[in-house]
């Protein structure tokens, strides 16, 4: 049974209707601001990048950068909508097969923590299971008892995997995919194809921005959060965005890896 009442998803939609409020500068200095706090980071964070890199490659065979097709957002180049391959118009993305959707799909970099010889079919059920609200976590359930977004003792992560994941230095070579315009340094957890085609549609309302390293569920839980208080925290910040609020969730940021609160 779902957790959402009628009048909670009443309250996204109305957030969602704010969504467009943020000053009309807003998009390019936050594009600036990644790319000048990017470029800042590189030149300290290469040594620790290379260090990770050749643990990876002394800890299992395999490449050292795991790459994965994710969701860049809902805003495409005409008008803000959806353009077929085929030309055929603006289409709604709950309508269209992931294969079809024009520049809505991107690269997004991991440093690898699996095996490389790993197949994702676990993940697609229990993803499955976990946006119906029935998949279970080795981590206790967020503050209203719902599932969390862990796989329980998932084996296919290696040893290394395990660290880089509990201190979110996996996440390290996403900085790319800013640079590439392709993700924020904040924004919505970037979303699987696969997943999005299991969306309620107010679920696509966390695809109208660029989808980031960081956000409002990561430092409010990481993966102590259920996936319905995520899609919420993430339309919240679509809704909310600005330059104040970005600064804010990237101090946070710090604070939250560290404590490793969430992480698993």
């Amino acid at each position: 049974m779902s957790t959402h009442t009628p009048s909670v998803e009443q309250r996204i939609h109305a957030q969602a209707k704010d969504a467009g409020r943020s000053a009309w500068y807003y998009p390019f200095i936050k594009s600036v601001l990644d790319v000048t706090i990017c470029l800042m980071l590189l030149p300290f964070l290469v040594p620790t990048m290379a260090l990770i890199a050749i643990c990876i490659a002394l800890d299992s065979p395999g490449p050292i950068i795991f790459r994965q097709t994710r969701i860049r957002g809902r805003q495409g180049a005409a008008g803000g909508s959806f353009v077929t391959k085929s030309g055929s118009g603006p289409k709604d993305i709950s309508q269209e097969p992931i294969e079809s959707w024009n520049g809505c799909t991107f690269t997004m970099y991991k440093f690898r923590s699996m095996r490389h010889d790993s197949d994702d079919v676990a993940h697609r059920q229990f993803v499955e299971d976990f946006i119906k609200g029935g998949a279970s976590s080795a981590i206790a359930g967020d503050e209203d008892g719902a599932p969390v977004f862990k796989l329980v003792d998932d084996d296919r992560v290696t040893r290394v995997g395990r660290l880089l994941r509990k201190t979110s230095l996996d996440e390290l070579p996403q900085l790319f995919n800013v640079l590439k315009g392709e993700m924020s340094l904040v924004g919505p957890r970037p979303a699987l194809a696969y997943e999005v085609e299991m969306y309620k549609p107010w679920h696509l309302q966390r695809l109208d921005a660029r989808p980031g390293i960081t956000g409002l569920w990561q430092v409010k839980g990481r993966s102590r959060v259920s996936f319905e208080r995520m899609v919420e925290l993430d339309i919240q910040y679509v809704a909310e965005r600005s330059i104040l609020l970005d600064l804010k969730i990237l101090a946070l940021t710090v604070p939250a890896v560290f404590s490793q609160n969430g992480a698993a």
